[in-house]
């Protein structure tokens, strides 16, 4: 049990003072540690047939509940319970099978088993066997009353005595006639749940019922404790599975770490032992479920990376600019003529704002070269090849596409063939067309080092006559790492380990990461993951690409403005310290004019850059760290701040030190500002989602309230809003960045809530058209800086509308259909907080999606509440006046809706209580009594609110 549970004591100085001191332990703490001590042993000792499961799978209310059953990063979790439940049978548990994800997510759906919503009230659950049980006012109140008195005043006054009361226009979370309703489905002595909604309540969607809108430290509704009490008390599970990246229980309220009874997370969990499936390549999230949730990790594998290439329109158009350059010096009227053909495709292609012209009378040969630059992009970019299944190892062609991709992260593979090749080793990602040759000859080459073949042959097989250069060390060492990795990836045993952690066995430890940025190590997967020392960042290497990225950030902007940013707004994230040792630290550390001191590896301090040598001004920043960040990393946090501190204390002229400039006589202006300590999250998203908005400074309030708290050295969460304010007047630039293909800015809402409603608040609060960046460190060795527009742009042509991708999450049905929708609502996040979205994307994925026959009908088979969701984001952007849309695609999109809505309504049949479906409710701040008063009482400026109704 060691590691696997986190000791609870308090230090206490002795009568000789802290060299003296002792340990004096905690009674509540020391009895819940022997609780949760006893239910792991007493796994070891339960048979099988007796042992009790229960699976919770992650919901996503604010893009659809019943769209979204089991929503999880990169994982197919439907399929991947269906798969452990096959396991567990072969093992004696007493379990019903489903016969696919698909069969589970059908059932669920068809019994209503998840949370009330848009399209689901709970009479309705209860009427077509979606409750797994009813929990009575007397039973719930006996657990409730074992919480802590504080607790329970606060879920109180958030959400009615128990079961629940109708506070403020929201209704009583899952309560049917006085009792509160779990809904699940038993599957033998096994449930599979949706996690209870976090913070609202009710089967609607709007600014009012998003309580946590309102309060970011708001408790979860009663339900929420009931439904993981009766899993404890009333179904008697043994053992508790979270399936999937990630939940909420762990991002409750509460403490950062060493967690007491009044923190949240540790009161809802109980005594109940907690394994949490989760993916290797997010070590920040799950440290925290590990610290704050108690939850032994079990890591699964990075789904398959594949190249892609151009399609349609691009892929025409990439071939007219190759026959274009064969025919230049040739045949010049063939030439010419092709030049009015590529003219055409890149209007077809809407490339027009991505080819960045001097000018009108720009030449062909600029056109060409920002063709390339466009193409090349999509050329360079890896996209995830469907999800994982957990338990599954890719296999014969999948296997060897993994580990070529995997290999070539720093570009070695292709720099190895070219090698051989005779070709220079430098190869530009514009020369797309070899590009995807290497790719091709690397799977090949791996499948045949795999099959047994000698490296020297395989090299010869696979390139033929265009070997003409041997090179047998570098074959040697390649094909021992496509061993070694084979051999890592074969030696996964997912289900085996979470298996055996249902047994009260010990899972081991191992490292986590990007396996996309040549972290092989964490491999094999099926192991309980930990993170890194926070004093090792940022490494020499990253301070490498940081320094070149803050270069790159200034110069763009000098390029655009002829003049310096004054200011640059950076959101700092976890995954920069943990997937990237540190490349934003240092290159916000570069802006200031400092660089990191290191001693034994570890960094000691820093060294104030002299202005001769920095040649040119020190750049100010103001820095919204993430709350996982915030609690994992505070030292980086703090020798930040020290050398902000450092720097803005320097007497030089304020020419050249743009943070003296910006720092009021004779205080220290704080720069790092984050959410309330205990809390976690930006607050935008869910405005977004709940249509909590009218104008875009209603989303730059939102930020404000929440974001408004400083952290630093002697700072942890005061309330600063109106420091934060100060600092947004000045910002010239927001900035954030992508360091792997596995994520982008369409991966989660968190990206467009918190870039996108940074660069809102500024854009508000300053009345200027501040600038919005993103940084791209994919290619360590080719750091690039795009505009926010040409990046959204790049990641809906590689994947949103990609028929590569498209196709690949097709395989996965219902889940595959909910990830997609996930993804078009995140477009029109973007759009919302920064107005950076082209029209013609929203026409292309009401084109793709809504007008073409088969994708169409693929979401009405497997998953029309995703399409219903996805259509009524897409209308919404049009009534806001977000989208200006093409006719035919807005008419075949409206004519698409109405019969989606019909199609549902049908299969509603009879329902009781209120339900909102597919309408959409705009209720802001203002007309909500008490949060305007909260608002106003913060010190947030509402700008022309009406009054409350």
């Amino acid at each position: 049990m060691a590691g696997m549970i986190p000791v609870a004591s308090a230090m206490q100085e002795g009568p000789k003072g802290p060299d003296h001191a002792w340990h004096q332990p905690i009674a509540e703490r020391v009895a819940t540690l022997s609780r949760r001590v006893l239910a792991w042993v007493r796994l070891r000792k339960i048979p099988n047939h007796e042992k009790r499961v229960a699976f919770i799978l992650n919901s996503s209310p604010c893009a659809s509940v019943e769209a979204n059953v089991g929503a999880a990063a990169h994982l197919d979790a439907l399929e991947s319970v269906v798969r452990i439940l096959r396991n567990l049978r072969d093992q004696g548990y007493r379990v019903d099978v489903p016969e696919s994800g698909d069969a589970l997510a059908r059932e669920i759906l068809e019994k209503r088993a998840v949370n009330e919503f848009r399209w689901t009230t709970v009479e309705d659950i209860v009427r077509r066997g979606g409750a797994l049980g009813l929990v009575d006012s007397p039973t719930y109140e006996g657990w409730f009353d074992e919480l802590d008195p504080g607790l329970r005043a606060q879920m109180i006054r958030s959400w009615g005595a128990p079961p629940g009361a109708e506070l403020d226009g929201v209704p009583p979370a899952m309560v049917h006639n006085g009792s509160i309703v779990v809904s699940g489905l038993p599957f033998g002595n096994v449930v599979v749940c949706t996690q209870p909604k976090r913070g609202c309540a009710g089967s609607r969607c709007d600014g009012q019922v998003c309580r946590i809108l309102h309060d970011p430290a708001l408790p979860p509704p009663h339900h929420y404790l009931a439904a993981y009490r009766y899993l404890e008390r009333v179904f008697r599970a043994d053992v508790i599975i979270h399936v999937g990246t990630h939940g909420t229980l762990e991002f409750l309220p509460g403490k950062s770490a060493a967690l007491s009874g009044s923190c949240l997370p540790d009161a809802v969990i109980g005594s109940l032992p907690f394994l949490y499936i989760y993916n290797s390549d997010n070590p920040s999230e799950g440290t925290i479920a590990k610290r704050r949730g108690s939850a032994v990790i079990v890591d699964h594998m990075q789904t398959v990376m594949a190249p892609t290439g151009t399609y349609g329109v691009l892929q025409e158009l990439e071939d007219r600019v190759s026959e274009y350059r064969k025919y230049r010096d040739s045949d010049q009227a063939k030439a010419h003529a092709l030049e009015h053909q590529i003219t055409d495709l890149v209007r077809s292609a809407n490339l027009g704002n991505d080819l960045a012209l001097s000018g009108p009378d720009a030449g062909f040969d600029e056109v060409l070269y920002g063709i390339h630059r466009v193409l090349s992009g999509i050329t360079a970019t890896r996209i995830p090849e469907g999800m994982h299944i957990f338990g599954s190892v890719p296999e014969g062609e999948r296997r060897a596409r993994f580990i070529a991709t995997t290999l070539n992260y720093d570009g070695s593979v292709h720099t190895l063939l070219s090698g051989l090749m005779g070709l220079d080793s430098r190869i530009s990602e514009s020369e797309t067309a070899l590009i995807r040759v290497l790719d091709r000859y690397a799977e090949d080459l791996v499948g045949r080092i795999l099959s047994g073949t000698d490296s020297g042959d395989a090299a010869g097989q696979v390139l033929g006559d265009r070997l003409v250069a041997r090179d047998p060390e570098g074959l040697a060492s390649f094909a021992g790492r496509v061993r070694d990795l084979a051999v890592r990836m074969a030696s996964s045993d997912e289900i085996g380990s979470l298996a055996n952690g249902m047994a009260g066995g010990y899972i081991p430890p191992g490292p986590s990461g990007l396996i996309s940025r040549g972290k092989t190590e964490i491999l094999p997967t099926g192991r309980n993951f930990y993170s890194l020392d926070p004093r090792a960042v940022p490494t020499p290497a990253a301070w490498t690409v940081g320094s070149r990225l803050a270069d790159l950030t200034i110069g763009k902007y000098w390029d655009e403005h002829r003049e310096y940013p004054e200011n640059v707004a950076m959101l700092w994230m976890a995954s920069d310290i943990m997937w990237a040792d540190g490349e934003q630290f240092a290159q916000i550390l570069a802006l200031i004019g400092v660089e990191p001191v290191w001693e034994h590896g570890r960094l000691k301090s820093f060294r104030v850059i002299p202005p001769g040598e920095l040649g040119r001004p020190r750049i100010d920043v103001t820095v919204r760290v993430s709350g996982i960040l915030r609690d994992c990393f505070s030292p980086c946090i703090e020798l930040l701040d020290d050398a902000i501190a450092a720097v803005a204390a320097l007497d030089e002229p304020e020419t050249v030190n743009y943070l003296r400039k910006h720092s009021g006589p004779g205080e220290e202006t704080p720069r790092i500002f984050g959410a309330p300590k205990g809390t976690y999250g930006m607050g935008v998203n869910l405005a977004v989602y709940a249509s909590a908005w009218e104008e875009v400074q209603d989303l730059a309030d939102v930020f404000i309230y929440w974001n408004g708290f400083a952290y630093g050295r002697g700072r942890f969460g005061v309330e600063a809003r109106a420091a934060f304010v100060s600092r947004l007047q000045s910002v010239d630039l927001t900035f954030n960045k992508t360091a792997t293909d596995e994520y982008d800015l369409l991966g989660c809402c968190c990206y467009f809530g918190s870039h996108g409603g940074l660069t809102a608040a500024a854009r508000s609060v300053s009345g200027r058209k501040v600038e919005a960046y993103y940084g791209d460190t994919r290619n360590v060795n080719q750091a690039e800086v795009r505009t926010l527009a040409e990046e959204i742009r790049r990641v809906v042509r590689t994947k949103l509308l990609n028929p590569q991708w498209i196709e690949g999450l097709k395989a996965h049905g219902y889940t595959g259909a909910s990830e997609i929708a996930r993804r078009a609502g995140r477009v029109y996040g973007w759009d919302a907080t920064t107005g950076e979205v082209d029209d013609w994307i929203f026409d292309g994925i009401a084109r793709t999606f809504f007008l073409d026959d088969e994708n169409r009908e693929f979401f009405r088979e497997h998953n029309i509440w995703a399409m219903e969701e996805m259509g009524r984001r897409l209308l919404e952007a049009h009534e806001r006046g977000l989208w200006v849309a093409d006719e035919e695609a807005l008419s075949g999109l409206r004519e698409a809706y109405l019969a989606i809505e019909g199609d549902l309504e049908a299969e509603l049949g009879e329902v009781t209580g209120r339900l909102q479906g597919g309408g959409i409710d705009v209720i802001t701040s203002g007309e909500i009594a008490g949060w305007r008063e909260t608002m106003e009482q913060a010190g947030v400026h509402t700008r022309n609110r009406k009054p409350a109704g």
